[in-house]
């Protein structure tokens, strides 16, 4: 997903925006320094990876994500690399999964809150 798109479906009901990044980069209590700003994008909803990959099936990864299966989801972390991951199991978990490859590093810079 680009930024153009994500800008376009922030707030959509049928778009779940999921931050696969800790819970302290979601919250922005830890802080990356080429980030301009800090937190998450608004109404993401914070599933680290780290929770999506201890799943060992497609109805645990259902599970600790919270999101009915079938729902279009988009993923992002800071540079787009763990939600690449992210959006490959949600997939095979029975999610609509994108990535959004810019992730927080580019919302970061060019979408004010």
């Amino acid at each position: 997903m680009t930024l153009a798109e994500l800008r376009e479906r922030l707030g959509d009901e049928e778009l779940t925006v999921v931050d696969v990044r800790t819970p302290l980069e979601f919250s922005g209590a830890a802080r990356a320094h080429c980030d301009p700003r800090h937190g998450h994008i608004p109404g993401a909803v914070n599933v680290p990876l780290e929770r999506i990959l201890a799943c060992r099936s497609a109805i645990e990864v259902r599970e600790a994500v919270g999101i009915p299966e079938g729902v279009e989801v988009v993923a992002y972390c800071h540079s787009g690399t763990r939600s690449a991951f992210a959006a490959q199991v949600l997939e095979g978990a029975g999610y609509r999964a994108r990535n959004y490859v810019g992730s927080w590093h580019e919302w970061s810079r060019v979408v004010p809150e």
